[in-house]
């Protein structure tokens, strides 16, 4: 088991490199025992590879994984094409051209 944190990151993790075609091996905190620390799983991701994610009753303190979801969320973050807004450049030189886009060809002429 892991915590709900880290599963949702696996699941969009696997997703994200399915979509390119990939796969990859990541090592995930779980916990095996409430007596067991530090523990791990290795799992292959993405392309044809299926991850499932249910929840699970769970007494105990939840553990703290906040480095593996940090660790997680920056390889998410990396594989995902980036969202910034092109914003057109506001100068003489572009207005100009925008305003009278016309050649005079006479000055290409032989």
């Amino acid at each position: 088991m892991t915590t709900d944190e880290v599963a949702a990151l696996l699941v969009e993790l696997t997703a994200e490199l399915a979509k390119r075609g990939r796969a990859e091996a990541v090592t995930i905190p779980i916990v095996v025992d409430s007596d067991i620390d530090d523990a791990s799983a290795q799992l292959v991701i993405g392309l044809g590879n299926d991850v499932l994610s249910v929840p699970h009753a769970w007494d105990q303190d939840v553990p703290d994984f906040s480095v593996a979801e940090t660790r997680l969320q920056g390889y998410l973050d990396d594989i995902r094409p980036s969202t910034t807004a092109y914003e057109p450049r506001d100068s003489i030189e572009t207005s100009d051209v925008l305003e009278d886009p016309d050649l005079d060809l006479r000055d290409f002429a032989r």
